[in-house]
């Protein structure tokens, strides 16, 4: 019986990563790739065409290793993001595309500020789209161990997506981390929630219609909801327990009763919301900012913010997002 539930056991560990429990060197990961991708219903047609121009990219794993997520203080990151600059260019793309975005908003229930946000922090409106060879920037960070799984699946997505005709390989340059378009989507998010608005018979997502479109799709099917909030900057006091601070965009933790919190805020208010109101608290600076204060920056965060962790799972890039959003509201 002992021998039967480890040779399971060793049959799923090299079923489910088959990658990284063997692979040495970029050509053998590019073999055994190969072979899973196959098993994984990948045609070999595609693979024939991708695999032999797959190749590792240095600086992906330096990007990787080196975001600004991982060591911008929260007010540098956000106003780098959510500046002057960001909202008079926001205002001139809606100016431009009105009739699409005021459609677009009102179909999908997603806010055309919200809208300008993303795609404002995500391109700059377009502008830095990336121009990196997506395929094999999946692949370096498939072969490399840190998130291996992931990207791995990230990249068999990209393959069938090419195989059904999708997506063509010779249009797929992005971001180092594989994403791609105005609003950079990952090729699982392209996979679920993309779509041909134009009904032109593609999916263009470097074009105004096919992007907002999917953005707000792909909003709309998280439970984006137009009344609720997404933070409030809060002065906490130092009694609060440190257990009930999150500063990690993994998994917020203590979600609780406004009520319950608020004898923890200095500037409580009433618009913070009603009692009953379930909120987390985060104090972003705490892993990323040496010597920082812990109970400083700190907010209080809504079902809104976490879906926006659902688009990006980090902490200063929801606070720039709705920073931006907010910014743009009082424009338009």
């Amino acid at each position: 019986m002992k021998k039967t539930k480890f040779l399971i056991f060793f049959i799923l560990y090299f079923f489910l990563f088959p990658l990284t429990a063997q692979a040495e060197t970029f050509d053998e990961w590019k073999i055994n790739f190969s072979k899973y991708a196959m098993s994984q219903g990948v045609s070999n047609e595609t693979l024939s065409l991708i695999i032999k121009n797959l190749r590792f990219l240095p600086k992906v794993i330096e990007y990787d290793r080196y975001q600004p997520e991982f060591y911008e203080d929260t007010s540098t990151y956000i106003s780098k993001r959510a500046n002057t600059k960001k909202v008079n260019i926001g205002l001139t793309t809606y100016n431009k595309n009105t009739k699409l975005i005021n459609e677009v908003e009102k179909k999908f229930n997603v806010e055309k500020e919200l809208l300008l946000s993303l795609m404002g922090i995500e391109t700059n409106f377009g502008k830095y789209l990336g121009k990196m060879d997506i395929l094999s920037s999946l692949a370096t960070l498939s072969f490399d161990k840190r998130r291996s799984e992931f990207f791995t699946k990230e990249l068999i997505i990209a393959l069938k997506l090419i195989d059904s005709k999708k997506i063509k390989a010779n249009e797929l340059y992005g971001s180092w981390a594989g994403a791609f378009g105005n609003f950079q989507f990952m090729p699982s998010t392209i996979l679920n929630n993309a779509i041909d608005y134009n009904n032109d018979k593609k999916i263009d997502l470097k074009s105004t219609e096919d992007s907002f479109a999917s953005a707000a799709n792909y909003l709309s099917k998280m439970g984006w909801s137009t009344k609720d909030k997404c933070f409030k900057k809060i002065d906490l006091k130092e009694t609060i327990p440190i257990k009930y601070l999150n500063y990690s965009a993994r998994k917020i933790k203590h979600k609780n009763k406004l009520s319950f919190y608020k004898k923890f805020i200095k500037n409580y208010s009433l618009d913070l919301g009603e009692d009953d109101e379930i909120v987390a608290i985060i104090t972003p600076d705490k892993e990323i900012v040496e010597n920082s204060d812990i109970y400083s920056p700190a907010y209080i965060i809504y079902d809104n913010y976490e879906i926006i962790l659902k688009w990006n799972r980090s902490l200063r890039f929801a606070l720039a997002v709705c920073t931006l959003k907010d910014k743009l509201s009082n424009e338009l």
